[in-house]
């Protein structure tokens, strides 16, 4: 038997029962990378789905249209059974490919055949370090992982305790390991 909350059963309902819509306008690439053209997200919002024939459906993006007063507007699915990715603000609706996906994060990224940003170097696992704690408790944690644009590499960054210094590493593509700064 499913032990399952009547609020996460409302919730439940109300997804399946609703229908999602991105407001979407023209704008010169955001992120500053190129000078192209592109369709970003300005809001999504929820409607009925009695307004929506099927799966996107013109008379949904018609609907929002007249209820909104103007804009242009894509259905998209909060399930992600099409158009890619559940959009947010800023993100990008490709009209080539009928998707969306996130703006580009960094210049050197490239979209990749499944519209995910891909950095130039491959992404490591963390890098792994183990230390005792003040109270003597053996614990394992993992840097963070950033990306650094101007060296092309990922970075990671730990530190044991507020009071101490940040230790940094940057990846070695070449070595596959980490390297202590």
């Amino acid at each position: 038997m499913y032990n399952i909350d009547l609020m996460q059963l409302d919730v439940l309902w109300f997804l399946n029962h609703m229908a999602h819509f991105a407001e979407i306008k023209q704008k010169t690439d955001p992120s500053g990378f190129t000078s192209k053209t592109l369709w970003i997200v300005e809001r999504v919002v929820v409607v009925d789905n009695s307004v929506v024939p099927s799966d996107k459906h013109p008379a949904g993006e018609e609907w929002c249209k007249k209820f909104f007063n103007g804009g242009e507007w894509k259905q998209c699915s909060y399930n992600r059974n099409f158009r890619g990715k559940f959009p947010g603000k800023s993100d990008v609706y490709d009209e080539e490919k009928d998707v969306f996906y996130k703006l580009q994060p960094y210049a050197s990224w490239t979209l990749s055949e499944h519209n995910q940003w891909v950095a130039p170097v491959y992404q490591p696992e963390p890098h792994q370090y183990s230390y005792t704690d003040s109270e003597g408790v053996n614990r394992t944690s993992s840097l963070s992982l950033n990306w650094d644009e101007e060296n092309q590499r990922w970075f990671g960054i730990y530190q044991l305790n507020p009071e101490d210094p940040m230790i940094t590493f940057h990846w070695d593509p070449n070595t596959s390991q980490w390297i202590q700064q």
